[in-house]
């Protein structure tokens, strides 16, 4: 990528993915609550939480004693880096407005199964439901390069796949996981078929490579449940970029 407009529409995307991350922390710490519980409505210092973004702190609190969830600096580099990406792979078509828009929550998704292990559902099947409804118009755009029937297509299989799994293997896979891999069958579908089973192979092989490094590692046993919602959609990201370089 060399052209001038190109160059600024990743600039633009890395941009607006670090502003986007560091908006992140309050939400992923509302978010980080136990099975059963909607979201967290107060801080350790009991004060009631008010707003889903910004810094995760408590005024009330005081600066040191009100400090909660994750840092807002990480979440800002890593969604910026994930967005400048995936403009640089997708260069101006219309579909990167969907991929910018959905990435942060992906990062967010990420975030909180991997402190909780849990993916709530206020954020997986609207997930799915606005990657759809956003690639819609994309396709009746100009120099698309996806299609939307494969979109739908490939969320409802990559959907059944994982439902199927989870009915062989409960304790392994989780519903949560089946509902996120709606919306990830869905930008993947974007791009056909071979970007579909990319990123799902994609997923599953950087789920194992963890489990079996916390394995070495004597962190955790052959039967110890591992957060698979952030190699679910690292592997959905790893195939829009490759489905989107190659379109």
């Amino acid at each position: 990528m060399s052209s001038v407009p190109e160059l600024v529409v990743v600039a633009v995307a890395a941009v607006w993915g670090v502003a986007a991350g560091a908006l992140l922390p309050r939400a992923a710490h509302r978010f980080s609550v136990p099975s059963g519980e909607p979201w967290r409505k107060l801080c350790p210092g009991g004060h009631p939480l008010r707003g889903w973004l910004g810094r995760a702190r408590c005024a009330r609190c005081g600066e040191q004693e009100g400090a909660h969830g994750p840092g807002g600096g990480a979440l800002a580099v890593v969604t910026g880096l994930v967005c400048a990406l995936l403009a640089a792979a997708t260069g101006t078509r219309p579909e990167l407005a969907v991929w910018l828009l959905l990435a942060p929550v992906g990062v967010l998704l990420a975030v909180v199964d991997l402190r909780v292990r849990r993916l709530p559902d206020p954020l997986t099947l609207p997930f799915a439901g606005v990657a759809l409804a956003l690639l819609g118009p994309a396709a009746l755009l100009p120099e698309h390069a996806g299609q939307w029937t494969t979109a739908l297509l490939g969320a409802l299989a990559l959907g059944a796949g994982y439902f199927v799994l989870f009915l062989i293997s409960p304790g392994s896979m989780g519903f949560g996981d089946v509902k996120l891999a709606l919306g990830a069958g869905a930008v993947l579908g974007w791009y056909g078929w071979p970007t579909v089973m990319l990123g799902t192979f994609a997923g599953f092989l950087l789920g194992a490579l963890y489990g079996g490094a916390l394995v070495v590692a004597r962190r955790a046993g052959r039967k110890t449940a591992i957060p698979f919602g952030p190699f679910l959609v690292t592997g959905a990201y790893l195939g829009v970029l490759a489905g989107a370089y190659a379109a």
